[in-house]
């Protein structure tokens, strides 16, 4: 197998394991066993949901730190909308992407400003394109990596352009390369995120060979540094014109902002990664043909419902509604012209096909493999089916696909290990029932051959 980064870890000492992560995780990425839970890399999507669940906080999100920045002479943050919507409606934009000036940070570049480039060249494609509906929606990485694994078919239909953050890092590092002379490689772009599955997307990245962005930091990790900040300056409204972007961009923080934003034919915006599940599974049978774009997003309520969150993902819906609102009527800081200029170029389509991820592979050889799957199938028909989790695997299936590949046991289900128990304890017990001949007694004898002459 294929080895892979993942943003989420566990914590062992922290782990009890009590199985709750196994029952959530939507690709069966998680089993338990020796009371600690282990996280299959090829299968983890680093959706979070583990994290969510986790009553220990034994999962948790490896990020990167601001120490990150020292690496570079030139640092730009890239915060998404999702961060406004964790602090109160009084506060400004413009004062909140200040802030970033003045905790190390040398310019800052807001990626609702790349959501607006993606709605319009998403937009110009659906409406000059051929393409299998519905088109999906290529922004939430952990969709992208479930689909590598469990609908693989359905890659193709991928939008093919990069994520808002891949743009907004290229687009703030060239910029900053005009107005400063500075050399590329010495400018450093970090996202601002709560969302594990974007710091796994920066290390492997899906569509591009390379990322721009050079770091993914925590938004926990700077919020208290940024609120300082804005206490310092307190209705002194700042006035640098970093604060571009307009409420369409910002409304991508949530489920249906992409949509709306995108303003195009039939739309449908799903969110929480099992009912992505589902969906997915119904397009796999040929449904959903008249619709044009899918707008998925792995986390209950978009963005804003991230795994990292500060704020209750539906407290900070409402907040950025209203930043939304706010700058819904600003002029846009992209003209039409450059946004189709960005389409036509092609500088922001991806540039690699999107793989499917090898995670069931049973054997090299397909004769052994089609003789594993069938041993596969006849352990499951003899297991309960119940899917309990008690054995260490997410269901039945799980756990006979564990057993095939020598990594548990068929006794490891408590319903067969009592069913051996049962007989062997019946074997034990007819067993100690009988004798060896030399061990019986002439008494023994005589009195078997009486029974004998009555039974006559």
């Amino acid at each position: 197998m294929s080895s892979y980064f993942h943003s989420i870890t566990l914590d062992y000492e922290k782990c009890m394991g009590c199985t709750n992560c196994i029952k959530r995780c939507p690709t069966e990425a998680i089993r338990v066993h020796d009371g600690k839970a282990h996280i299959i890399g090829e299968r983890c999507i680093d959706c979070g949901d583990c994290i969510r669940v986790c009553p220990y906080n034994a999962k948790i999100a490896v990020t990167d730190t601001l120490d990150k920045l020292s690496e570079f002479k030139y640092k730009i943050a890239l915060p998404g909308p999702t961060f406004y919507a964790q602090f109160k409606e009084e506060e400004s934009v413009e004062n909140i992407l200040d802030a970033f000036l003045n905790i190390g940070f040398d310019d800052v570049f807001e990626v609702a400003l790349a959501e607006e480039v993606v709605s319009f060249m998403t937009r110009h494609y659906l409406s000059t394109n051929k393409y299998k509906k519905p088109l999906i929606s290529s922004y939430c990485p952990a969709v992208l990596r479930l689909m590598q694994i469990k609908f693989p078919d359905l890659l193709s239909q991928v939008s093919p352009f990069m994520t808002p953050r891949e743009i907004a890092a290229r687009i703030a590092k060239e910029e900053a390369v005009k107005r400063k002379g500075i050399p590329y490689e010495d400018i450093g772009a970090f996202a601002i995120s709560l969302c594990p599955a974007k710091v796994t997307e920066m290390t492997q990245p899906t569509g591009i060979k390379n990322s721009a962005v050079d770091g993914v930091i925590n938004m926990s990790l700077v919020y208290k540094d940024i609120l300082k900040q804005l206490a310092k300056n307190h209705k002194k409204e700042k006035n640098k014109n970093l604060q571009k972007a307009t409420g369409l961009g910002m409304s991508w923080g949530y489920i249906t902002g992409e949509a709306k934003a995108l303003n195009y034919g039939s739309i449908l915006a799903v969110c929480g990664i099992h009912n992505v599940v589902s969906l997915l599974e119904e397009i796999e049978r040929g449904e959903l043909r008249d619709v044009d774009f899918l707008e998925l997003r792995a986390c209950t309520g978009g963005c804003v419902g991230g795994p990292l969150s500060i704020q209750n993902p539906f407290v900070g819906r409402v907040k950025l509604k209203y930043f939304v609102e706010k700058y819904r009527a600003k002029t846009p800081y992209y003209q039409e012209k450059d946004m189709l200029d960005f389409y036509q170029q092609g500088r922001f389509f991806s540039t690699e096909p999107i793989l499917p991820r090898p995670v069931m592979m049973l054997d090299e050889d397909v004769s052994k493999a089609l003789l594993k799957m069938e041993r596969l199938d006849k352990i499951t028909n003899e297991l309960p089916g119940l899917d309990c989790g008690a054995c260490g695997a997410p269901s039945c299936r799980a756990l006979a696909e564990d057993v095939i590949r020598g990594l548990a046991v068929d006794t490891d289900c408590i319903f067969k290990l009592r069913e051996r128990v049962q007989t062997l304890a019946e074997e034990v017990l007819d067993l100690a029932r009988k004798m060896p001949p030399a061990m019986v007694s002439n008494s023994s004898k005589a009195k078997g051959k009486k029974k004998e002459k009555v039974n006559e």
